[in-house]
């Protein structure tokens, strides 16, 4: 799944892919899960025909997002995937608020982090993320 995210998030012919491998997800299954679908629907709402229909697909996908981080805000990879949204959308979309709250969470609890897969995967992120101070990079993955 987390790689899947990323390819889908670097190449919009593999969101429609992903979307339709995520469609039997629902607030039932893990948070981690919901929290990639509520990013995959965001994203399919780019290519909504009409403003309205990108809105209401945007903030269903959001609102799976925050879902995530409400059941289990101790969770480091849900924090992680909604700030990867909030640091990628255009600012007039206006979700952005917690970007500082999950960039210091990350930065906190990632030497923590145990799943190697999941390491990589954020400091990955981090290392050409251009919200990331060099500084913050150096003292999260060495770089």
């Amino acid at each position: 799944m987390r790689a899947a995210y990323k390819y889908a998030a670097q190449d919009s012919s593999k969101i429609e892919t992903l979307y339709n491998d995520l469609e039997g997800v629902t607030k039932a299954d893990s948070v981690e899960l919901v929290a990639y679908k509520g990013a995959i629907v965001a994203l399919m709402a780019r290519s909504a025909k009409s403003i309205k229909g990108k809105k209401e697909g945007f903030l269903d996908g959001v609102g799976l997002v925050e879902y995530a981080v409400d059941k289990d805000s101790s969770n480091i990879e849900v924090r992680f995937v909604r700030l990867s949204i909030q640091q990628n959308v255009p600012k007039f979309l206006r979700y952005n608020d917690a970007i500082e709250n999950d960039k210091a969470f990350i930065l906190e609890n990632f030497n923590g982090i145990t799943s190697r897969s999941l390491k990589s995967h954020i400091a990955d992120y981090v290392s050409h993320s251009k919200h990331f101070t060099d500084e913050e990079k150096a003292r999260m993955i060495g770089l």
